[in-house]
């Protein structure tokens, strides 16, 4: 089976190049923002939790929270998730549900119910349901995971509420698209909707400062 292409610094200037030539509304926010950076983290068990650790709040209260759960478990691994209880969990800042879920995760990766370095070879939609298979991981997280751990770039969180109000700016749409409204939109820029969607969230920050 021939590897998964992943989106590095190449990749993505090519993806770019290519929704632009495709998209009038990508070519003018390019002009007028300029490429998006590439945010990438290392695949794994960090990366996994990470995604539910960022669930339904902002980027800078997933930081603060990530931090405080570094310096109480010393290294971010499923021992040392597991060896922390429930009010160390919700000590750090993880609500009750999202404990729930670390701990769930942490041991699924350390008793092998989830390979999760054997989903670098497996097509996105595989790792997707893969992993939406774990308690907690739902579809924003897969992709997520799938985007930023995997680097797989047609990649594409469509329940993001962020990339919803940027396209929205792009497309300079009236009303705000629901998931399946954003869904039609990035169709059209399949196979780089991963690229697409780094730049309707870089849009998101530059269009509300």
């Amino acid at each position: 089976m021939a590897p998964h292409p992943v989106l590095d610094h190449d990749l993505l200037a090519e993806g770019l190049e290519a929704l632009a030539a495709l998209d009038d509304d990508v070519a003018r926010v390019l002009a007028e923002t300029g490429p998006p950076a590439l945010r990438r983290r290392e695949a794994g068990f960090e990366a996994l939790l990470g995604a539910i650790v960022s669930q339904q709040i902002s980027k800078a209260a997933a930081a603060t929270v990530w931090g405080r759960l570094e310096e109480a478990a010393g290294s971010v691994t499923p021992d040392a998730v597991l060896a922390l209880d429930e009010d160390a969990l919700r000590a750090v800042g993880l609500s009750r549900q999202k404990a729930s879920y670390a701990c769930s995760l942490a041991e699924a990766v350390s008793n092998g119910a989830i390979d999760l370095d054997g989903l670098a070879s497996r097509p996105d939609e595989d790792v997707v349901d893969e992993l939406v298979r774990l308690k907690g991981i739902g579809r924003w997280s897969a992709e997520i995971y799938l985007l930023f751990a995997l680097g797989r770039p047609d990649a594409f969180p469509a329940d993001d509420l962020a990339l919803m109000i940027g396209a929205q700016r792009l497309k300079r749409l009236d009303a705000r698209p629901n998931r399946s409204g954003l869904t039609e939109i990035a169709e059209a820029w399949r196979p780089w909707r991963g690229p697409a969607a780094l730049l309707l969230w870089h849009y998101y920050s530059w269009s509300g400062r």
